[in-house]
């Protein structure tokens, strides 16, 4: 990889152009969550590519079963980006989405669609798990937060695209062009470069400067990389000397499973919100939420709306999560959602029993509590993690939280349409707003505050001990000596 500095030394547009590619499967990620919504009024309806329209139980195994591969799938994408590398991960991740939209195109089958979708549960933990550790590793300190903000943006994306042009084009189409995207990303992939850190870790220096060398813009020789190189080998020697049993440690020590339990929360919160079974069946609580109030929208078109408000959450997320305390935003976030969900719960109730219900609080209320989800709840639950444990047990807790929310998710989505039918869509949003309530009154009561502090004085409040305490105790020691 030749190092021509274009761009003045020392300039960060090569670490934003990889961030950009490392990412784009996260737009890939999108398209599979965002095909449901459409796909399911149309793969229900006469109109259906399949033999006959797939039922309700069908639908709600194809939504739902990429969620449950996830589980197992966080420590298997884990592993590969680990001992394989972490482009070697990427690509794979890509060549997962090419197959799943394969399938599709090949096979009108219900087994088509199944297997299709558990390739999907394997892009979907690689875009949770490898995509911001890569990221993380090509970028300098004052631009991750930044980029490490392009997988929701880009998730976001995918899932908008794919509301449109579900709209606009016929059913192959959609897959054609859903199957562009990860070939794409497939053929210009192999020009990024590999992380620095996991080429350190196999020994590789030589190679790990050259690819410092392109992504800093500077000479491989050049003080700042060296010692770079420098601080890798010594975050490398830390992790080879550490505990490898990490999720036992965390278990035993009081402090750290009361922080496992506080990511844990924040985790299960961002996805039982109601975000999760809105986006995947959006034209279809549109469609029922539709009848008898002649809206002008169809429910493709108001599925649209939510995923412009997603988008719209994602690009305030970064400048939000850096503004307002975590603690604010979370409590904030669920709050807003709870209540939205029960004036959604409330507005399905109402018009069963044919009271008055203005048909603008379906889309309001859905509206709302995507946008609490995009802009508080999606991105401050991994910030919260990443603050309240050090960077030897980030790895492991993440994949954990990740691996229940995910089993949470395939629960939501396996029983939601059937629970609808038979008993009622309002019971279903009347859980998601006492999830969203209760996790405002932990937040409120539990989670400390972490923004601009350092780990052990977040540590310091998980034992009880109040700052002005600390203080006292430090000015107490200081006076003896």
């Amino acid at each position: 990889m030749k190092n021509k500095f274009v761009f003045n030394e020392g300039n960060q547009i090569n670490q934003i152009i990889c961030a950009i590619f490392i990412n784009i499967p996260a737009i890939s990620y999108g398209t599979t969550i965002g095909w449901m919504s459409p796909m399911t009024l149309l793969l229900q309806s006469k109109d259906t590519p399949t033999e006959v329209p797939l039922t309700d139980i069908e639908i709600s195994w194809i939504a739902s079963l990429p969620y449950l591969v996830c589980v197992p799938a966080n420590y298997l994408v884990a592993y590969v980006g680990d001992r394989f590398g972490r482009k070697l991960s990427i690509i794979f991740m890509s060549t997962m989405c090419a197959a799943c939209w394969i399938l599709k195109l090949s096979s009108y089958n219900i087994w088509a669609f199944l297997v299709a979708r558990c390739l999907a549960g394997i892009v979907m933990a690689a875009s949770c798990v490898n995509c911001p550790v890569y990221t993380k590793e090509v970028c300098d300190n004052n631009i991750r937060g930044a980029l490490g903000c392009m997988l929701a943006l880009f998730f976001t994306t995918g899932s908008l695209f794919t509301y449109i042009i579900g709209d606009l084009f016929s059913y192959r189409t959609v897959l054609w062009i859903c199957l562009s995207i990860p070939v794409f990303h497939l053929i210009t992939f192999t020009l990024m470069p590999e992380s620095p850190s996991y080429l350190v870790k196999i020994g590789k220096e030589e190679e790990a400067a050259k690819a410092l060398s392109w992504l800093r813009r500077r000479g491989k020789n050049h003080y700042t990389i060296q010692n770079e190189i420098e601080a890798l080998k010594k975050e490398q020697k830390n992790d080879i000397d550490g505990d490898k049993f990490l999720l036992k440690a965390i278990l035993k020590d009081k402090i750290l499973f009361k922080a496992f339990q506080i990511a844990l929360m924040a985790a299960l919160a961002r996805e039982v919100c109601g975000a999760v079974p809105v986006l995947n069946f959006a034209g279809g609580i549109f469609a029922m939420a539709s009848e008898g109030t002649g809206l002008i929208l169809s429910p493709n078109q108001q599925a649209m709306m939510l995923g412009v408000v997603q988008l719209t959450g994602s690009l305030l997320a970064s400048s939000v999560v850096e503004k307002v305390g975590r603690k604010v935003l979370m409590a904030g976030t669920c709050l807003i959602s709870g209540l939205s969900m029960f004036g959604l719960a409330s507005w399905f109730l109402a018009r069963d029993y044919s009271y008055f219900a203005p048909a603008w609080i379906p889309v309001f209320t859905l509206c709302l509590c995507i946008l609490c989800d995009a802009s508080g709840l999606q991105p401050i639950s991994v910030v919260i993690t990443g603050e309240i444990f050090s960077f030897k047990y980030r790895g492991s807790v993440l994949a954990t939280t990740m691996a229940i929310a995910s089993l949470a998710d395939f629960l939501q989505l396996l029983y939601f349409k059937p629970l609808a039918s038979s008993i009622g869509v309002h019971y279903a949003f009347y859980f998601f707003s006492f999830m969203c309530l209760s996790s405002a009154l932990y937040t409120i009561i539990v989670v400390p505050e972490t923004k601009a502090r350092d780990l052990e004085d977040i540590y310091d409040d998980l034992r009880g001990i109040k700052r002005n305490e600390k203080n006292k105790e430090i000015s107490t020691i200081s006076n003896s000596v």
